[in-house]
């Protein structure tokens, strides 16, 4: 690889690092009660506009709520959010999500989504991992007309249940394949 492709990959990086943190998803908010304050305000919507996600809530073992997901891609694009991991209602831990992404693409998004961990196992799983990535076992409920989630039983007894919603912005498709969530100390 030259020395000329290294420096325009690593341009077209920073550039698409700083238009994401631009976006206004949270990078540098003063801590955990800011955080908390949009993780409230996204399960309320969630819970308001989607009933059925309320049932799947309280069968959680712990729910991740990621307020606000930001992407920007042109060829290389990134995304990054941060959000609260709450067990029995009550925020134990703050993370943040990165996804990095290379191939044909343009534009940008902001989404929320909530990961449900149904399973004491994927619950554990994630919380001790140093990284862990969304992969294989996330279910995606995915949205049915009337404004209602389609959550079957399939999707009930899935180990991690992936709501993906509010989708804005001009880039196509929200997926979470690739997005690495970290723990973190606001």
């Amino acid at each position: 690889m030259t020395n000329f492709t290294r420096r325009g990959f690593t341009l077209a990086a920073l550039a698409g690092a700083s238009v994401t943190t631009a976006c206004g998803n949270g990078v540098g908010t003063n801590g955990g009660a800011t955080i908390d304050a949009r993780v409230d305000k996204t399960l309320n919507y969630l819970y308001s506009r989607y009933p059925n996600t309320r049932d799947l809530g309280e069968k959680a073992n712990g729910v991740l709520v990621m307020p606000l997901i930001t992407e920007a891609g042109f060829g290389i694009g990134g995304g990054y959010g941060r959000g609260a991991l709450r067990v029995d209602g009550i925020t134990v831990d703050y993370y943040s999500a990165a996804k990095g992404s290379f191939g044909l693409q343009i534009g940008a998004q902001q989404f929320a989504h909530v990961l449900f961990f149904m399973t004491e196992d994927s619950l554990m799983r994630f919380r001790h991992s140093n990284g862990w990535a969304a992969g294989a076992d996330v279910e995606y409920a995915l949205k049915d007309q009337g404004g209602n989630l389609r959550a079957e039983t399939t999707t009930a007894t899935s180990p991690v249940v992936a709501v993906i919603f509010g989708q804005a912005g001009l880039m196509a498709g929200a997926t979470l394949e690739g997005v690495k969530y970290t723990r973190i100390i606001p």
